[in-house]
């Protein structure tokens, strides 16, 4: 697997359409041959997932999915969902709170839809995020506190939540993918399949014009051409990888050739099928019209979809330092933070709003967090002023719908916001909470490259007050 998943596909780095030596002459050179067979698409080992879940023996009933809203860079707890308006001013921060729908429960005062929302929501505020790190921003996305490639040379290794559903679930509707990354502004933001295989990759859909649409020099016609190459190639392939690298590439080929000629994928990506009056209510923010797309997706079958609501690269546009931080891109609570609260606030409570007018937000379950929070104390690195540090040790997130038991609070930080006063919340929890979700049996496991079984939930179990 490439370091940082560094590719836009699965199997982009096999440079499908390009000849190494002589032509099938090495296994490397025959694979990639293979690869090449359905236009170099990826899409067959994405379809496996479906029949992974079946041969689980789990029921495939329902529409169960997860948008995921991943605010990379890590937001600042006491300054958005868990204020200490009686602290010190650089303690408490600069923001003010409101009252929300919850009776003696309060939010910062930049999040006056949110709070007009938390009947619906649950607000954790003691998640214990310790091992977490950004650039790869892994341990939340993983529900594996091991998986921080910056302390563990395997950390990429252990596979995103996202991809288990795709691999034990599968997609909701055949002719889609398990699961979608969008707005990737850095492939170090997600997850992706580690262990499970590449063919377990999140598919990347941030251009959906060219993610069905075959290249100029290719017709249907030519097509069938290159799906007959690649069946009459079958044979010599599954003798050449006997550890099934292109497993994917013989019944799931069929699927992936009906899903590129055909209109499901293409209809669910294709965000101008929405009434004018849909889109001009999420707004033309980036991050607005990726959460319309992500409710598309989930509505026609994806699984899984995961947003990064970052405006570029590095650390993520939620890594709120300070006002003198390099090159001005974080910013501080004020600079850099505030300006992201509205269009978060409206993102967020267009997209629940939206599934609940739509009946699907007992199916669908919406989570809304960062790697880590921020420390309690602001200014406290050299050179930064306005902005707080790096904070493992307690963040807050948010639930909402997938039929829990919402309007509630679980957990609470100690008073100045500095560790989890109540009730820990862990990575593990948090995954454990999503297969529950899917019906994925909890001590599911997958081997990694030395054969040895590893549970998918390591530590955790399903919140309790949400069932």
């Amino acid at each position: 697997m490439a370091s940082g998943h560094d590719h836009s596909n699965a199997f982009s780095d096999f440079h499908g359409t390009l000849r190494e030596g002589v032509a099938l002459t090495d296994r490397r050179g025959m694979i990639k041959a293979g690869m090449a067979g359905l236009a170099g698409l990826s899409l067959p080992s994405l379809l496996q997932a479906r029949e992974s879940a079946k041969k689980s023996g789990r029921a495939m009933g329902g529409h169960k999915s997860v948008i995921l809203l991943w605010m990379a860079g890590g937001p600042s707890h006491i300054d958005t969902l868990d204020p200490k308006p009686y602290l010190p001013e650089n303690r408490r921060g600069p923001f003010g709170s409101i009252p929300t729908t919850l009776p003696g429960v309060h939010v910062c005062e930049h999040l006056p839809k949110y709070a007009k929302l938390t009947d619906k929501l649950t607000i954790i505020r003691s998640v214990d995020a310790r091992g977490s790190n950004h650039q790869p921003n892994q341990v939340m996305q993983t529900g594996n506190r091991a998986a921080a490639p910056r302390a563990n040379r395997e950390g990429k290794m252990y596979p995103a939540i996202s991809s288990v559903v795709g691999q034990r679930y599968g997609a909701n509707q055949p002719g889609l993918p398990p699961s979608v990354h969008l707005n990737v502004r850095d492939k170090t933001h997600f997850a992706w399949g580690g262990w499970l295989g590449k063919q377990h990759d999140p598919l990347v859909g941030d251009n959906p014009s060219k993610l069905f649409q075959l290249p100029s020099e290719i017709s249907i016609n030519r097509l069938d051409n290159r799906r007959s190459l690649s069946q009459s190639l079958e044979r010599l392939r599954r003798d050449i990888d006997q550890r099934g690298d292109i497993e994917a590439m013989n019944t799931f080929g069929q699927q992936a050739y009906d899903l590129v000629t055909g209109a499901r994928a293409r209809e669910a990506f294709d965000i101008t099928r929405e009434p004018q009056k849909v889109r001009d209510c999420y707004g033309k923010h980036a991050w607005a019209q990726k959460a319309l797309l992500a409710r598309r997706l989930v509505e026609s079958g994806v699984s899984f979809v995961t947003i990064d609501l970052s405006n570029h690269r590095a650390s993520g546009t939620w890594d709120t330092h300070g006002d003198k931080a390099v090159g001005g891109v974080y910013g501080g609570i004020v600079s850099g933070l505030k300006p992201l609260l509205p269009v978060f606030d409206h993102l967020y409570s267009t997209l629940i709003n939206d599934l609940s007018d739509r009946g699907l937000l007992d199916e669908v379950l919406v989570i809304a967090m960062g790697e880590f929070g921020r420390s309690p104390i602001m200014g406290t690195q050299a050179g930064f002023t306005g902005g707080r540090n790096h904070w493992p040790s307690v963040m807050s997130m948010t639930l909402a719908g997938g039929g829990f038991n919402h309007g509630q609070v679980i957990g609470a930080s100690d008073r100045d916001g500095g560790q989890p006063g109540e009730r820990p919340v862990t990575p593990g929890d948090l995954a454990a909470t999503i297969y529950h979700h899917f019906g994925i049996p909890l001590d599911g496991t997958y081997e990694d490259h030395r054969n040895r079984p590893r549970y998918i939930v390591e530590e955790g179990k399903p919140l309790g007050e949400l069932l």
